[in-house]
């Protein structure tokens, strides 16, 4: 009998060797439940060993007070029902640390699943959580990452179970296996990096910023494009090189050119904000805005200037608004500036018409057709797009002789609102237009 202990606890043993080296290349869940079942086995041959054991001694009516196993000697008496007493059987020596080992490995297993759950968590939930101590003022919690529960270790020739590796992207790129010989400083420079990115993503660019505070003030009332006009100025000479910036400098002085009534601001205005345009067109000749706006300050200018710079600026205007209109043909705007150039050439007297010849050889041509034209362009593109375009649509039908879609049009403009001194102006034509179509 001892002999068949021995072998099978020998066999046990390095069956328990064999599995302990095959684990790590099983999946989890599978190591789990073999280490269960060798566990349950273990169990099953020390029950049979006690069971044949004691069989044996009723058969041959033999009592044992001692129980010799493998060298060492194991006594243990109990009392039984009737009062006497019988020596209980333990399974001793080598059976005893091969269980113990068993018994371990499955703690270890089962901890590096948890570890695992808890790495898999926390890695993707990184980003979030370094975003919300940026957003809104929340302490970054530290993850399962900066906490590790340390392993014990073993010894007496325990095998140190082989750490599982887990990768994890951040946005910025950086991948990272998470393994027990990382020291936790390298995960803290990982952090380190991930939280850097995040935050220079996370403040917005004071240029960009700019941009949009004067995009915004400039769709305001008249206080806030000059409150956007005297932002932009104290901006000009760190941003005089950006072309987004010249063009937006360049219409907030078409909005203070509107917002004035003197004439020599007017004239100051106008040619500042065209030499801005100018400026941002050499620097990109593909600037749709910075096109539009150098033609709006040409038409600016031609309305105080001499018979022969208001033709000039006339041609200027044309080169201009056709080189934008190429680059952003959905603009409404562009087609309503179009429209406007179109009315004001076929309104050209003949003297006028007689110095562009001579200065240009040919004179602008255009007529009350091509004007009406752009101006339902612009009503096609954008309904309700301003006050003025209506007003131009109905001077449109008027002078073609059409007075029932004039009222019609005079109707439309009169149901928009007053907001900006164009509005204002596009009342008083509008006043105009009506009594003469009475």
């Amino acid at each position: 009998m001892q002999g068949l202990g021995s072998r099978v606890s020998k066999r046990l043993y390095g069956n328990a060797k064999l599995i302990h080296r095959n684990t790590t290349k099983m999946p989890q869940s599978e190591n789990r439940n073999l280490m269960l079942s060798v566990l349950a086995g273990a169990a099953g041959v020390s029950l049979a060993i006690l069971w044949y054991q004691r069989t044996r001694k009723s058969r041959t009516a033999r009592t044992f007070s001692e129980f010799n196993y493998g060298g060492e000697i194991s006594k243990q008496s109990q009392m039984t029902a009737d009062g006497g007493h019988r020596p209980v059987l333990r399974v001793q020596g080598t059976q005893m640390e091969m269980l113990e080992k068993l018994n371990c490995l499955v703690k270890s297993v089962e901890e590096l699943t948890k570890e695992v759950k808890l790495l898999k968590k926390a890695i993707p939930n990184l980003e979030s959580q370094v975003q919300e101590e940026l957003n809104g003022g929340v302490e970054l919690r530290r993850t399962y990452l900066f906490n590790r529960p340390s392993r014990r270790r073993k010894s007496e020739g325990r095998e140190r179970l082989q750490s599982l590796q887990s990768e994890g992207d951040s946005e910025g790129g950086y991948v990272t296996a998470y393994t027990d010989t990382e020291d936790e400083s390298d995960v803290l420079k990982l952090t380190s990096l991930v939280t850097e990115e995040l935050l220079a993503k996370s403040q917005p660019d004071e240029y960009v910023t700019v941009l949009e505070k004067a995009d915004n003030l400039h769709k305001g009332l008249e206080s806030e494009r000059k409150e956007g006009f005297k932002m932009l100025l104290k901006k000009k000479e760190k941003y005089k090189g950006k072309v987004d910036f010249l063009w937006r400098l360049a219409r907030a002085y078409g909005d203070m050119f509107n917002a004035t009534s003197v004439i020599e601001e007017k004239k100051k205005f106008a040619t500042t904000g065209k030499t801005l345009a100018n400026e941002a067109i050499a620097l990109d000749d593909s600037s749709a805005d910075s096109h539009k706006w150098f033609a709006l300050m040409c038409g600016y200018m031609s309305e105080y200037e001499t018979v022969q710079n208001k033709i000039k600026n006339g041609y200027l205007f044309k080169e201009h608004l056709d080189k934008a209109i190429e680059l952003r043909p959905k603009d409404p705007l562009l087609y309503y500036l179009l429209g406007r150039w179109c009315y004001a050439v076929s309104q050209l007297s003949w003297l006028e018409r007689k110095i562009a010849s001579t200065l240009f050889g040919n004179p602008p041509s255009a007529s009350i057709e091509d004007a009406l034209q752009q101006f339902l362009k612009v009503e096609e593109l954008q309904t309700r797009f301003s006050k003025n375009n209506y007003v131009f649509l109905a001077k449109c039908y008027k002078d073609l002789g059409q007075k029932t879609k004039a009222v019609k049009w005079c109707e439309s403009a009169a149901s928009m609102p007053i907001i900006t001194k164009e509005d204002e102006e596009a009342a008083r034509d509008l006043d105009t237009l009506l009594a003469a179509l009475k």
